[in-house]
């Protein structure tokens, strides 16, 4: 009597662990827990990337230093006294007057008084 009690236990439990995990099994397989688990990777691999790209950033940037430094491009130019640049950047025309620009209260219409 013992026995049978004791197997017929076993069975019961056996039976709703089962059960347990094949519901915890569906459940994760459902859409949604599908959409919801791709977007969480989706984020963690952007993140991933945007941690890349800023290593790969600050890489760059001290490598251009390095090689400033080795080719001596730091220092400014003799008899420079002006703010660093590139020459033609202290050669670029301001733009015109305000009523040559076009904006949003002047339309890009050039026939206006026709």
């Amino acid at each position: 009597m013992f026995r049978r009690a004791f197997w017929f236990t076993t069975g019961a439990a056996a039976g709703v662990w089962a059960t347990t995990k094949v519901q915890r099994k569906l459940r994760s397989l459902a859409p949604d827990a599908l959409a919801v688990r791709a977007a969480d990777k989706a984020v963690d691999t952007g993140h991933r990337l945007k941690d890349f790209a800023l290593d790969v950033r600050a890489g760059m940037a001290q490598r251009e230093s390095e090689l400033n430094d080795a080719l001596g491009l730091d220092a400014p130019p003799p008899g420079h006294a002006g703010a660093p640049g590139l020459p033609a950047q202290a050669r670029r025309p301001q733009l015109g007057p305000a009523h040559h620009r076009l904006g949003p209260d002047r339309p890009n219409d050039r026939n206006e008084d026709h």
